[in-house]
């Protein structure tokens, strides 16, 4: 049963030592009673303190992790119905299906594009998370190979072994020791042993029921026999389906703490038609999916998913920043312009893009600006004269460059007098309003 926050603030120290983040204990017991915030975030708490605290502090959604090593994801660890509540935690893994009934070529093929497929976009490295090796053939041996395979070709992809057979699991996962895998397969008739399969193997594991009552048994059931990182599948049919067992799971973890529906959700929504998969995947992702099981990886489906999960697992009250400091596009010498904006992650990108199309070498300053736009930073007071200024003197690129010429962005023109005014010595050049008109801008001073 949840705690109060009042209940909980009778286990915590009372010091009112800010080490939390929070001004007092109570405070800090509050938030620990919404689920928004750590128990870790308290370094003074009582062992006895933990063990009372620890689950009613944790999040509604277990967190699980599949796989190791840097390619490893985490599942779960949701606290919220809605992101602009707080934020949606552990962005949902995308894993290709691969059947053992498959040619070789087709599974090459699928194996390949998985570990070929990372992207950078805006900063982050996007890619398929994993792999599920589907026993579509119903014999072992053909599973074992398959699960072989995988093994050998992309070692660090973590791995979902898909069967029913507790005997064909047992064998796929040896391949996998020490690497988190997900047995998926349990079922109301195959639990115990599948359980037994899953505790050897150090492997989480995946129920299948059909409706969320006969799911909700069934992740009791696991639980008495002592598996906790358990990953649940209403088996819906249809996107509708998936989209009212999806949200009658996370509503009854979230708002009635209901612990059998605890856990992070898979959707298989393998489809024939590629444009309806990827319809009916873009709907897991944004509601409550943490794990997508897509048929293939064609790049243009990759890329509608990755941004789109991208978009839906960013923090809607905290803009994605890059870092602040002069960045060197190309190769910079001395005499090399340089140009400065704001650390707002989609303009750094559209802009050092533009400057990389030009093919002039350059120095692009990127001043915080909280992630604000130009625009946006400008009418804040947080893209200023003054901290252009400073940010220039503190940066001392002074010493790298040649020159003092200082290239702003159009669109804040107004402060080039008081820039210079600020910055002695400095000349402040115009540019341009708008990105895409850089490389001519800057093509033609090279000229």
């Amino acid at each position: 049963m949840a705690l109060s926050g009042v209940e909980i603030f009778k286990l915590l120290p009372k010091t009112n030592c800010k080490k939390c983040g929070y001004p007092t204990c109570l405070a800090f017991a509050m938030k620990l009673a919404q689920r928004q915030a750590s128990l870790d975030a308290c370094p003074d708490v009582s062992e006895e303190a933990k063990k009372v605290l620890g689950e009613a502090s944790a999040p509604p959604v277990r967190s699980i992790t599949l796989g190791a090593g840097e390619l490893s994801v985490k599942m779960g660890e949701e606290t919220v119905l809605f992101r602009h509540e707080k934020k949606f935690v552990n962005p949902p893994v995308i894993a290709v299906a691969i059947g053992d009934a498959e040619s070789d070529g087709d599974v090459d093929s699928k194996i390949d594009g998985v570990t070929s497929s990372e992207i950078d976009r805006v900063g982050q490295k996007l890619r398929v998370d994993a792999i599920a090796i589907i026993n579509d053939s119903g014999d072992g041996s053909k599973f074992g190979a398959l699960a072989q395979k995988v093994a050998q070709k992309a070692p660090d992809v973590p791995v979902i072994i898909c069967t029913e057979d507790p005997g064909a699991a047992e064998a796929a996962l040896g391949n996998f020791t020490g690497k988190n895998p997900l047995l998926y397969g349990v079922t109301d008739g195959n639990a115990e042993a599948m359980v037994n399969v899953a505790k050897a193997a150090k492997a989480s594991v995946g129920l299948k029921a059909a409706g969320i009552d006969a799911l909700s048994a069934l992740t009791e059931k696991v639980k008495s026999l002592g598996i906790d990182d358990i990953v649940i599948d209403p088996r819906a049919k249809t996107a509708g389906e998936m989209l009212e067992a999806n949200t009658l799971i996370r509503r009854a973890a979230v708002k009635k703490s209901f612990k059998a529906f605890g856990y992070p959700i898979i959707n298989f929504v393998r489809r024939d038609n590629a444009l309806l998969e990827t319809l009916v995947a873009s709907l897991g992702i944004m509601k409550y999916s943490s794990v997508v099981v897509v048929s293939n990886i064609d790049k243009w489906k990759n890329l509608a998913l990755f941004a789109l999960r991208q978009n839906v697992y960013t923090d809607p009250q905290v803009p994605m920043q890059v870092e602040q400091k002069i960045y060197s596009i190309g190769d910079v010498k001395p005499e090399s312009p340089l140009l400065i904006t704001t650390n707002f992650s989609l303009t750094y990108f559209i802009v050092s893009g533009e400057v990389e199309n030009s093919r002039v070498p350059a120095r692009l300053a990127v001043m915080d600006s909280e992630g604000l736009s130009v625009l946006t930073a400008w009418a804040a007071g947080k893209f200023t004269a003054g901290k252009i200024a400073q940010f220039i003197k503190e940066s001392g690129i002074e010493n790298d460059v040649s020159h003092k010429e200082l290239i702003i962005p159009g669109y804040v023109a107004i402060l080039s007098g008081a820039i210079e005014d600020k910055l002695e010595g400095w000349k402040i050049t115009v540019g341009p309003r708008e990105a895409n008109a850089l490389p001519a801008f800057l093509k033609s001073r090279a000229a």
